[in-house]
């Protein structure tokens, strides 16, 4: 027998309570009037038997009341074989098949392991698989057979496993039903399964933790493509960019210093190799600045290969992989006022500020766009446009609310603002005494590099009433100066100042290029993603497709070439989750066609095992002689010959019945107490009497 929290038998200090509060017990007496005490004889009466203890069952049902208290608090427990353990308790086998589980054998050991321990079990039994979250794989279960299949199909994950989940997912499926759980978990017990947090790996009171680490107590050296920078997108031909530049971090764990050649893939063609010196247990950075991709989408792998003599313990996360998409750029219909010739010159050169441009800028007067269409155009720009014809406003907002993107620059002649709404009031000239930037929203996509715009000159602004839209940047007056107001499916960004150097110098600013770009590629939908990390989400659908009335099927290839959206899906879904590391190929709904790169979570590289200190806390057992005995064979890979029995309940019981004990007893005591005080009242008098004298006779 033992006690999981042992502190609490100081407790037991607290059953002299009852002891001293019997031993303080006087006996009471009435005084009665006597005629005389002439006759009795003066002393001292003996207090020694109100000394005497009684009611003596009393006080042993009072002391054990206190005693079994402090027992429950210190929960104490039996081991008992675990074969003897009837049904009543329900084992759960946890078996962790995350992406490093592919190391070796691994997996396969974690199996053959689980079904092992299958074969000495009683009762009902429940299998579960750990990645990135919990996942129930049968219901509480004495079919063997079936818990023997369920095992046996588990499969290799690509997630990275997360320790912390595996209780939250304990209290969420098993621990709520009240019944004493037993948890085997097999896994390599990485380090980085670990959370943030120890307390996120509390278990239930009622579950028991038992570990098996299929690996031994020390990582395997181990080299990985730790990191891949590359374009994602590419604008115009081949011939008239320059090459693009591919980076790749090879790192190593648990690795001596090593000369580690690299292999650059794409479309399956080695295009490039180089060899790089990775320190012991550090990095070191490919590069590869001359690769060249065609149009359309080119799938890109980086592949590192241990020299011969090297041992790599996880062969399957040499590689990483990326897509590059090149196409025609974009073009941008930017109306402007006929007498504004600087505005288009400047907003142009931004755009086109570097070869490669994503951007072809098409500069017309408000005249000029008769017969034009918004929905042909990435975004549309109004630079202080105020006579727009009427058919051409009503299809620019058509356009917006369909999700397309509008920039508005106010100038010094709007009074209103298509699509936008609201008038332009009180219109400033600062002249001479220019205002600067305030305050700007550095979260901003187009703004995240200007900070507060050191350095420029405002010298006119609208002022614009902002109702619902929100301000990016106000002026030093508090004036607003970029607002974004989201309409329908679209947005509409206005700048209450002017693209020309007249209204302000911010044209004239290296600032300006990165804002008019980031701008337009904001508008224009443009979102630019790196490679996408497992179990992590992709968009499907965009804004104006998810409103658009009639639902339009989209088709998902997963890197094995299965489709997983069923018809019903690829109508409504819209978000995929990537659970494989590979090329994903998608046509999406509008058209579009795109290949995703899925890589594993690179923590998962890092085999670092957790150390058995840190186990024997996740078990409850922090140091020899622990309830949890059996444990230390389970860290081993053997099941537990005996597992703690809680006493806790039947302590409980046991309260319960002396508790209902003492009141019938004290309330018997009492009643005999009453009933026997009239028989003895005129000894009791005498009693009193002798001790008034006595006590007078001393006083004289």
């Amino acid at each position: 027998m033992g006690f999981l929290a042992p502190w609490f038998l100081l407790g037991l200090a607290g059953v002299a309570a009852p002891l001293y509060l019997h031993l303080l017990r006087r006996q009471t007496t009435n005084p009665r009037q006597f005629s005389s005490l002439m006759f009795f004889e003066p002393r001292t009466q003996a207090s020694m038997r109100h000394r005497k203890l009684r009611y003596l069952w009393l006080l042993v049902l009072r002391l054990a009341l206190l005693a079994l208290l402090v027992f429950a608090f210190a929960d104490p427990f039996i081991l008992r074989p675990a074969a003897s353990v009837t049904g009543d308790r329900l084992t759960v086998l946890v078996i962790d098949h995350s992406f490093s589980m592919q190391a070796g054998t691994r997996l396969a050991d974690a199996q053959r392991q689980a079904a092992a321990t299958l074969v000495g079990l009683t009762g009902k039994v429940q299998v579960m698989a750990l990645g990135n979250r919990l996942e129930v794989l049968t219901q509480p279960s004495t079919d063997r057979a079936a818990l023997r299949a369920a095992i046996a199909g588990i499969e290799p994950g690509w997630s990275h496993a997360d320790f912390g989940e595996l209780a939250r997912g304990l209290k969420a499926s098993v621990a709520a039903s009240g019944t004493p759980v037993t948890v085997q978990f097999f896994s390599d017990m990485q380090m980085s399964g670990m959370p943030a947090s120890f307390a996120d790996l509390m278990l239930p009171g009622n579950t028991t933790l038992v570990t098996h680490n299929v690996v031994g107590a020390t990582a395997p050296p181990n080299w990985t493509v730790a990191s891949i920078q590359a374009p994602t997108e590419l604008w115009g031909s081949p011939k008239d960019t320059p090459p693009a530049r591919v980076e790749a971090v090879v790192r190593g764990y648990n690795t001596p210093a090593a000369s580690i050649p690299v292999v650059l893939e794409v479309n399956g063609h080695v295009v490039a190799r180089q060899t790089v010196q990775v320190p012991a247990s550090g990095s070191a950075t490919a590069d590869f600045d001359s690769v060249a991709f065609g149009y359309g989408w080119s799938e890109g792998t980086v592949r590192v290969e241990p020299a011969a003599g090297l041992n790599d313990g996880f062969a399957a996360d040499n590689s990483g992989v990326f897509s590059v998409r090149r196409a025609d750029p974009q073009h941008v219909l930017f109306v402007h006022a006929a007498s504004d010739a600087r505005s288009p010159l400047y907003f142009g050169a931004a755009l086109q500020a570097s070869a490669g441009s994503a951007f072809v800028l098409d500069a017309v007067s408000e005249g000029g766009v008769v017969g034009r269409q918004p929905s042909q155009y990435a975004l549309v720009v109004l630079a202080d446009a105020t006579a727009l014809p009427a058919e051409f406003a009503s299809e620019l907002r058509q356009y917006v609310e369909t999700g397309g993107g509008l920039l508005i620059a106010a100038g010094t002649a709007t009074r209103a603002l298509p699509v936008f709404g609201g008038t332009v009031a009180q219109p400033e000239d600062y002249g001479e005494q220019y205002l600067a930037v305030g305050d700007s929203d550095t979260a901003y996509p187009a703004t995240a590099l200007l900070g507060n715009w050191p350095g420029v000159k405002f010298y006119y602004a609208a002022r614009i009433v902002p109702g619902d839209a929100r301000v990016i940047a106000r002026l030093s007056d508090g004036t607003p100066l970029l607002l974004d107001r989201k309409v329908g499916e679209g947005r509409v960004v206005v700048f209450a100042s002017g693209f020309d150097n007249l209204t302000n110098d911010f044209p004239l600013h290296a600032a300006f290029v990165p804002f008019v770009r980031e701008m337009a590629s904001y508008l224009a939908g443009n979102q630019e993603a790196g490679p996408q990390a497992v179990d992590s989400y992709l968009t499907l659908r965009t804004a104006k497709e998810q409103g658009a009335a009639a639902a339009i099927a989209v088709q998902v290839t997963d890197p094995q070439g299965r489709r997983p959206l069923s018809l019903a899906q690829a109508l409504t879904a819209q978000t995929l989750p990537l659970s494989e590391a590979g090329f994903y190929q998608l046509k999406l709904a509008d058209g579009r066609q795109q290949v995703v790169a899925v890589n594993p979570d690179r923590r998962e590289s890092d085999l670092s095992p957790i150390p058995e200190e840190t186990l024997a806390l996740w078990r409850g057992t922090p140091g020899n002689g622990s309830p949890l005995a059996g444990s230390t064979a389970a860290a081993a890979g053997a099941a537990p010959s005996r597992v703690p029995v809680s006493l806790w309940w039947y302590i409980l019981l046991l309260m319960l019945v002396a508790a209902a004990t003492e009141s019938f007893v004290a309330a018997r005591y009492l009643k005999v107490r009453r009933d026997e005080e009239p028989a003895g009242e005129p000894l009791q008098a005498a009693g009193v009497a002798r001790g008034v004298v006595g006590r007078g006779v001393a006083g004289r």
